[in-house]
């Protein structure tokens, strides 16, 4: 439980939202033109769903990459901690 608890807390703290949300919004931008680009230009409606997933999917992928990192660096640091907590 203290693992999932300080992940957790890795999850929302140095910076991690913000440059989750900033890739998000990129990388979310360029897929809903390639999936949907036909749909946006011809002015019919937009699949809402997709639209959602297609922003969140990069905004879990780069937070999972920072989080792992930082745990992973804390490994390094301090062997005894196992999987980032004692």
């Amino acid at each position: 439980m203290r693992r999932w608890r300080h992940v957790l807390g890795l999850c929302v703290s140095g910076g991690i939202p913000r440059r989750s949300a900033l890739t998000a919004a990129v990388v979310g931008t360029i897929l809903n033109l390639i999936n949907q680009g036909d749909a946006l230009w011809a002015g019919a409606h937009l699949n809402i769903a997709k639209l959602l997933l297609t922003y969140c999917v990069p905004f879990c992928v780069a937070t999972f990459g920072a989080v792992s990192y930082r745990v992973a660096a804390e490994r390094r640091l301090d062997p005894s901690r196992g999987a980032g907590v004692k």
